[in-house]
């Protein structure tokens, strides 16, 4: 009797002591960030500080993407929630903002960018990744949020410090690229609108999109698809760009409809690179998307 109390003890005992460490383990604040491009910024400038969930998987589409009710649990009880909150994440908004209800801290990405409209509607643009001038603006808004969580707020605004800079020489890279193209070729056709605030950074023409609006869950109609031909033919474009999350079908069908060599290059747009690939980070899908398009737009 008294070796089987012994053994329930110990046993009881280790119970106790694997609780502990799982406390241990979760000490640390909880962000949770709704899609994987900010998640990048934010693991980045966090480090070991803070615990960063992110929803997006690599390669998913934004827009469409959905969480399961686990994964809503895990955000209404997040001491921070960092979302774009300027329309990206449709399927997942009224989770955001069930869990601002809730009470969970909120860091909403578009409260501090220059934002612009599409060229065809009112809406504001959510993709302002694509200007690293405007991601600088987030991160510097981000910081302070991030260092009042983390037990040493100094271990994020060193990285924040280091993070700065490579935006800084990304954008100085970007203008470099892009402005190297010939004029007559700095021109975007994209299967939606995506490219708007890299437009306006460096001096892009964006001449249309397969679907109107910047969202991939409307369809385009005949007329769009004949005004975007038409566009293609007129200023004799050589290459059009497909998001990577998206099938490219339609945008071959348009290559196709302008009856001439069109040829349909994939860009990282709205969504990282698994890991290991090519664009598995932000700094990585802004440079190889530089490379796709300077060596579509120059062939």
């Amino acid at each position: 009797m008294r070796r089987a109390v012994l053994g329930f003890a110990l046993a009881a005992a280790g119970v106790l002591s694997l609780v502990g460490c799982a406390a241990a383990a979760g000490d640390r604040p909880t962000v949770v960030v709704t899609t994987n491009i900010l998640g990048d910024i934010v693991e980045t400038l966090a480090g070991d500080e803070l615990e960063v969930i992110t929803f997006m998987p690599p390669d998913a589409d934004p827009h469409s993407f959905e969480l399961s009710a686990q994964d809503a649990a895990v955000l209404r009880s997040a001491d921070l929630v960092v979302s774009n909150g300027l329309g990206l994440e449709e399927g997942v908004q009224h989770h955001v903002d069930a869990s601002a209800e809730d009470g969970a801290p909120q860091f909403v990405a578009g409260d501090h960018v220059e934002t612009l409209g599409y060229l065809d509607s009112d809406a504001v643009d959510p993709h302002f990744w694509t200007d690293p001038t405007q991601t600088v603006r987030v991160v510097d808004a981000l910081v302070p949020v991030l260092a009042g969580l983390a037990d040493d707020g100094s271990i994020v605004t060193d990285a924040a410090a280091a993070y700065r800079a490579e935006l800084e020489t990304l954008d100085a890279d970007l203008a470099a690229g892009l402005g190297a193209i010939p004029a007559e070729h700095r021109a975007l056709v994209t299967n939606h609108h995506v490219f708007g605030y890299l437009a306006r950074r460096y001096d892009i023409r964006i001449l249309g999109a397969a679907v109107p609006g910047g969202t991939t869950l409307a369809a385009p109609s005949a007329s769009d698809l004949q005004e975007l031909v038409d566009a293609i033919d007129d200023a004799g474009v050589r290459t059009i760009f497909a998001d990577s999350s998206q099938p490219d079908r339609l945008m071959r069908v348009l290559a196709d409809e302008a009856g001439r060599d069109v040829t349909v290059v994939p860009l990282l747009t709205e969504s990282l690179a698994p890991t290991g690939q090519p664009g598995d980070t932000y700094l990585d899908m802004m440079r190889e998307n530089l490379r796709r398009i300077t060596d579509g737009l120059t062939r």
